[in-house]
């Protein structure tokens, strides 16, 4: 077996003390250029690897940060958790990951417990705000030895957090299609409890009104998510709306059973009702029409959050640091397909 290379070898090597390896290795400024160079090209040549324990001790921390999630199965937490996962490696920082069996479960203390009690350096909580499940959060607020930050909810005082923008992504999609000269525009909504949902509701509604074309409550339904009820959807409203000539959908999935109901009654799209989804997942290129979509950034969001969170823990071993709760929020992006041409330039 081959024996492991230690610090010495490489201060042997590169002909200086094994603390003067370590300063480079640290990123130290006391260190000659030509000096850290020589370092660093014997590191590469013995490939030796830095412990992961002496460097905790050195700098006591853990360079572990804790993760908590939920719906795996999901594109959304799982685009998310890649993100986190990414930048996490490029940063040097392992994760302990934990999830949640259920969105809306409440039952923080044991998991925040068990992640402390692996002495994380901070801790992600990547979940969804859907119903009542940041409850907690009034009830029994957060003092924790690391510092947290919040992924996709509603801003709080005194709490960091990181989401995409969803009520501006909901004016964006509606007033595309406004400035695509559609002027009775309705809307399949994500389930109300969550928050995401009712954000990209108000953006429809507040487009909408500001337009001076109000809605009314017949002029949308919601959805869970799935391709299955956007297709349950859209048939009662366009039953209730006659006159819609264009719709906006909440997610590309739901956009996929409205399309089908579009082609079983013979709707063309979009000389007949224009359709603009939300997510941008790379297959709304491919349905037919190509779907017009807001696109939001979940990797990013994801490493987004980390560099934050990495920030907060920077701060807080500074001595006498401490770190100020930020707000976060990224801006979606409007991709247009054929499926929000506007009206009568599509040809037969």
């Amino acid at each position: 077996m081959r024996q492991k290379v230690t610090i010495r070898d490489v201060a042997a090597a590169a002909g200086v003390s094994h603390q003067t390896v370590s300063r480079v290795i640290n990123d130290r400024p006391d260190v000659a250029d030509d000096t850290r160079l020589r370092v660093w090209q014997v590191i590469e040549n013995l490939n030796y690897q830095p412990s992961a324990i002496a460097r905790s001790l050195i700098h006591q921390r853990s360079y572990t940060l804790g993760v908590v999630t939920a719906g795996l199965r999901y594109v959304g937490p799982s685009c998310t958790l890649s993100g986190i996962t990414e930048q996490a490696e490029e940063m040097g920082y392992t994760l302990v990951l934990k999830e949640l069996r259920h969105f809306e479960s409440d039952d923080t203390q044991p998991l925040l417990n068990s992640l402390l009690a692996r002495q994380v350096d901070g801790i992600l909580w990547a979940v969804p705000e859907i119903g009542a499940n940041r409850a907690w959060l009034e009830s029994q607020p957060p003092e924790l030895a690391a510092p947290l930050t919040f992924l996709t909810m509603a801003p709080r005082p005194g709490l960091s957090s990181v989401s995409v923008d969803n009520y501006r992504g909901g004016c964006v999609a509606t007033e595309h299609l406004l400035q695509m000269g559609y002027r009775h525009i309705g809307h399949i909504s994500g389930p109300l409890d969550w928050w995401e949902s009712r954000q990209r509701l108000a953006g429809w509604q507040d487009t909408l009104r500001q337009s001076g074309r109000p809605a009314s409550d017949h002029h949308w339904k919601a959805g869970t998510w799935s391709a299955a009820s956007g297709e349950r959807a859209i048939g009662p409203l366009l039953d209730a709306y006659p006159e819609m000539d264009a719709v906006f959908v909440a997610n590309d999935q739901m956009a996929l059973g409205v399309l089908q109901v579009a082609c079983r009654r013979g709707l063309r799209i979009p000389e007949d009702l224009a359709i603009v989804g939300f997510d941008g997942i790379p297959e709304a290129a491919y349905y037919w029409p190509p779907l017009t979509t807001v696109y939001q950034d979940l990797c990013e969001l994801g490493r987004t959050a980390v560099r934050e969170l990495s920030r907060a823990v920077e701060a807080g071993h500074e001595e006498g640091g401490l770190s100020s709760p930020v707000t976060l929020s990224l801006q979606p992006q409007l991709i247009v397909r054929k499926s929000s041409a506007a009206p009568g330039t599509t040809g037969s």
